[in-house]
């Protein structure tokens, strides 16, 4: 087997895994990983779950897939316990983020519309975002590198400076219809924005009729200890996207919004041949049970503050390397000294699979139950990684000097 019938598009690690089990992947060498990437932010609950195993296979025998002409109990279900557990009234099930992201850019224009305001379709958004690889997210996100080479970019979408609020004041006019940000940015190298700007987006929306949109695609379904990210400020959207988690592995998006806002996509305004089928949604509701145990979210904070102390500790023995710890839960970020992708290669050497993102940073996104013990595993691989990466740099450093 080999990759070249396979679209080039991913710069893929020469590396294959044969199966996983918690927080571990075992590669066809026989070799095992400590998997801090997750999948990029998807295996919440790690490889193998029993729970989310079981849903799936026991699924499987009844009805993969009926379509969305017919009511779907476990989509319903899984509507009802999200709604339960967020500001929503309404739930549309999709496959991914990028469509769950579309979706609620079309919600937000549509309410506009339907409330006799059509001319109010742009929205708001923020430098370093990503938001997914549509031609229409992709326009949101701004990202030169992934436009380049598609033809026109979508219009209706205005990126301001991150975190800037007058820079949003300035950028609202009588067409913008939303504003649209990451509780955390996750590709765009775990930023965090403060409570208080989120405050005040949410005070500026309000002031102006606009819908305010949060992306937790990444930061959603406990990464962040909470169930959802903005959940930590206080500050309530009017729409919402979520993906990667929510299916525990398996594909499965979302987007969530008011009854002001859900009322106007009415039947016929959007659709989707897959999205919620009742295999997706087996696996979204187990994901969902473990999610809601008891002390789950509580032991994320805990192991989330255990980990991002003793990433502090790391940074302050190499500054060489390291500049600054960032995020929340466990969404953790190391920005760099030197190019991200050294660390991240270093690191997979030590058997530890991070993830690179924006600014330099190198993200660390693993299962959410993770243990005590696998966060110390991590760190003594980190720093090794960092120690070799020092001794690497020493001579190189020397022979300039000369």
């Amino acid at each position: 087997m080999s990759t070249a019938h396979l679209l080039p598009a991913f710069a893929r690690v020469d590396l294959a895994f044969d199966h996983g089990e918690g927080c571990w992947l075992t590669a066809t060498n026989g070799e095992r990983y400590l998997d801090f990437t997750s999948g990029v932010a998807v295996n919440a609950l790690g490889h193998a779950h029993p729970k989310v195993a079981d849903a799936i296979a026991n699924q499987a025998h009844k009805a993969i897939h009926v379509s969305n002409l017919f009511r779907v109990p476990e989509q319903e279900k899984l509507a009802d316990r999200l709604c339960a557990e967020s500001f929503a009234d309404y739930v549309f099930f999709a496959n991914s983020g990028a469509e769950a992201m579309e979706g609620a850019i079309k919600a937000a224009r549509k309410f506009h519309a339907v409330n006799g305001r059509s001319e109010r379709y742009r929205v708001i958004t923020f430098e370093g975002a990503f938001h997914g690889r549509t031609l229409a997210t992709l326009a949101a996100g701004g990202n030169k590198k992934y436009l380049e080479g598609f033809g026109p970019v979508v219009e209706g979408f205005d990126q301001v400076p991150f975190g800037d609020l007058e820079a949003v004041k300035k950028a609202v006019g009588p067409e913008t219809a939303a504003i649209l940000i990451e509780p955390i940015q996750g590709e765009g190298g775990v930023r965090v924005p403060s409570n208080q700007f989120l405050k005040s987006l949410r005070a500026l929306c309000d002031q102006h009729g606009l819908v305010l949109i949060f992306d937790e695609v990444q930061s959603g379904m406990g990464r962040s200890g909470e169930l959802f990210a903005h959940q930590r400020t206080g500050v309530e959207p009017d729409v919402m996207a979520l993906a990667k988690a929510l299916g525990g592995g398996f594909p499965v998006g979302a987007f969530l919004t008011t009854k002001e806002v859900g009322k106007c996509m009415t039947a016929g305004t959007h659709g989707s041949t897959f999205g919620g089928n009742p295999l997706a949604m087996a696996a979204g509701n187990a994901t969902l049970d473990v999610m809601l145990e008891p002390g789950f979210l509580d032991r994320v904070k805990r192991v989330g503050l255990l980990f991002k102390q003793r990433l502090a500790e790391i940074k302050d023995r190499y500054p060489n390397l390291i500049a600054e710890v960032r995020g929340e839960g466990l969404l953790l970020g190391l920005r760099c000294v030197v190019p991200n992708t050294q660390l991240v290669d270093a690191l997979r050497e030590e058997h530890l699979l991070s993830v690179g993102a924006g600014e330099n940073v190198v993200r660390l996104v693993p299962p959410l139950i993770v243990s005590d013990e696998e966060v110390a595993q991590a760190m003594g691989m980190l720093d090794r990684a960092c120690a070799r990466l020092t001794q690497s740099e020493k001579p190189a450093k020397q022979g300039a000097a000369v």
